[in-house]
């Protein structure tokens, strides 16, 4: 098979980035007891990590119990698609210093809610696939 008729091909880590630092909408999972959960999110790619806002409910209190995190974006054009998942670990930011930092970013709730908790996500690994869209082709 060559390269033209794969199916995917692998993004390199830096192409993955720049598919998280130009989206703002994904997919945060979780675990917590063996029992999976997912949650969509917006966030933004900053220094290589993630963040996000949120308030005190399911999604803080299951990543603040288990901090092994997945986080998966996606997108689809006339003729491809992609996929970026990061693996990683996420924190509530803490001290004054790094909430006031994070303040400043561009990084506000879609709803119309106050959101007063940042998390961090830093990442273990980032892996993203991009795929040329297609019929499907002949068998024989």
């Amino acid at each position: 098979m060559t390269t033209e008729e794969q199916p995917g091909q692998n993004m390199t880590t830096e192409d993955a980035w720049r598919f998280l630092e130009h989206t703002r909408f994904g997919r945060l999972a979780l675990s917590v007891a063996n029992e999976p959960d997912i949650f969509p999110i917006n966030y933004l790619a900053h220094d290589g990590k993630l963040l996000m806002r949120t308030n005190p409910g399911t999604k803080l209190a299951e990543l603040t119990i288990n901090s092994s995190v997945a986080f998966e974006i996606d997108g689809l054009a006339e003729d491809e698609a992609w996929s970026v998942v990061l693996k990683g670990t996420a924190r509530v930011l803490e001290s004054q210093r790094e909430i006031d930092a994070a303040i400043e970013l561009p990084l506000a709730p879609w709803l119309k809610t106050l959101k007063y908790t940042f998390v961090e996500i830093t990442p273990t690994s980032v892996r993203g696939v991009r795929f040329k869209l297609g019929s499907e082709p002949e068998r024989y």
